[in-house]
């Protein structure tokens, strides 16, 4: 009786052509994901299929080649996240956020009643000591009796001024100034959002003159007011700048909007640095309503400290007045600022991304956005530097979700600012003077920096 041997094919003698396939198979749908999902967007836990449509296959703005809007954009180091922001259906969250802006404009308001005085002095907050404007972080009314810092007029031209006043649900604002930034024009917008959120950009001249020469922008100049995509574009009187700096600016627009949009009920700013990737709605939704919070913000890539955002600020530039710094640093040591520490949480840093912030209009939120703006009125308008002494002296306290600085960098892009021979920073310039023992021997802060530093202190 004879014996049949069967043999397998050559092909799948070779164990390295196997785990060839193998390996191809595996790799292969994770290799078409990459390829054919939106970088901006592989952070985010998006309902599938996603309704959120974009409201029109064109982009909504089509700039002069010339312009250059996305040149310059920043990488992004990290390409995943260990917290990613969860969003709801577009619909589902569509119905919800106006619904919320229904309830709270039937109800009474909750925001502070900020009684001004008369004959106030221009620079109200810079000219009260730092003791008396502590005295004006503790308040448990709706009815609050601070000088909620900004005394002066926003020159805004009454077609702009009623344009803002009838936005009455969510506001998407930011500002170029100096002609520092270009118009970039947010993305990912569901099908109703243009119809229903209100965008603004606030300009001043020296960028309206650029936008204009570059047929972006055309406008009767008496109006002020004109369209560029799905921003309403608000020029700011000439001449009529509250402060010199234009930083300081830009800072009204940043921190008042609930001042400056006396109906909104929700707020997003957005630095013009930054590019949208994803509708404002669900950044509201999911970083605010959903966490039941007054408002988010994303934590500082690298500084937990204040301290370590000052000494970053002089070690850059970022503000160049290094004395003006230590003298705010000292002021706040010496009235309470402590280090970060557990015993903060649940606020996970002191030191904030100010890029994007999100709000729900109210008594909290709007309270912490005047004390925060005393503070860059008196000092400078780095608002990392002022930010946890005012969070956490005030009451009542805030409530906040500070996220992943992750979940920014896959909400929006980032570019850098257009380039200017002068430089950037304000205040005095000049060769950055290093830190010695001699500075922190007898400073305020000593404390503050052997307690952050994790050293004995007796």
């Amino acid at each position: 009786m004879g014996w049949v041997r069967v043999r397998s094919p050559p092909v799948l003698q070779s164990k390295l052509l196997c785990l060839s396939l193998l390996y191809l198979l595996t790799a292969l749908p994770l290799a078409l994901y990459v390829s054919f999902s939106d970088p901006g967007h592989r952070c985010l836990l998006l309902p599938f299929p996603s309704r959120a449509s974009p409201a029109a296959a064109k982009p909504l703005f089509e700039y002069p080649p010339g312009y250059g809007e996305h040149k310059h954009a920043l990488p992004v180091p990290r390409a995943l996240c260990s917290n990613p922001a969860v969003f709801s259906d577009y619909k589902t969250v569509l119905e919800e956020i106006n619904g919320l802006c229904r309830n709270l404009s039937a109800s009474p308001s909750t925001s502070p009643v900020l009684r001004y005085q008369k004959g106030s002095k221009d620079s109200f907050a810079g000219n009260f000591s730092a003791e008396e404007r502590r005295s004006f972080f503790s308040h448990t009314d709706n009815e609050v009796e601070i000088p909620c810092g900004f005394f002066k007029e926003f020159p805004v031209r009454e077609v702009g001024r009623l344009a803002m006043e009838k936005c009455s649900g969510v506001v998407v604002a930011s500002a170029i100034l100096n002609d520092h930034d270009k118009i970039r024009q947010p993305k990912g917008l569901g099908s109703e959002t243009l119809s229903t959120v209100c965008f603004f950009m606030f300009i001043d001249n020296a960028t309206h003159r650029v936008l204009s020469n570059h047929g972006i922008l055309t406008e009767d100049e008496h109006v002020g007011l004109g369209t560029v995509g799905a921003w309403r574009v608000v020029t700011l009187r000439a001449g009529e700048l509250p402060y010199e700096n234009p930083a300081m600016d830009g800072v009204v627009a940043k921190h008042l909007l609930h001042r400056l949009f006396p109906n909104a009920k929700f707020s997003v700013w957005v630095d013009a640095k930054m590019q949208l990737t994803v509708d404002p709605l669900l950044l509201v939704h999911s970083l605010v309503v959903e966490k039941g919070v007054d408002m988010a913000v994303s934590k500082h890539p690298f500084n937990l400290h204040t301290m370590e955002e000052a000494i970053a600020t002089a070690r850059w530039r970022k503000w160049g007045d290094v004395d003006a710094i230590r003298v705010q640093m000292e002021t706040y040591c010496e009235n309470g600022l402590q280090p970060w520490s557990p015993i903060k949480l649940p606020y996970p840093s002191d030191v904030p991304d100010t890029a994007i912030i999100i709000r729900r209009h109210g008594l909290a939120s709007d309270l912490f956005s005047c004390l925060l703006f005393n503070e860059l009125e008196a000092f400078n308008p780095r608002d990392q530097l002022a930010f946890a002494y005012v969070r956490d002296q005030m009451s009542p306290k805030v409530s906040m979700n500070m996220f992943e600085v992750e979940v920014l960098e896959h909400i929006a892009v980032e570019y850098r600012h257009n380039l200017k021979r002068d430089g950037g920073g304000g205040g005095k310039q000049g060769i950055t003077r290093m830190a010695s023992s001699r500075d922190i021997t007898g400073s305020s802060c000593e404390k503050y920096l052997l307690k952050m530093w994790g050293e004995h202190i007796e």
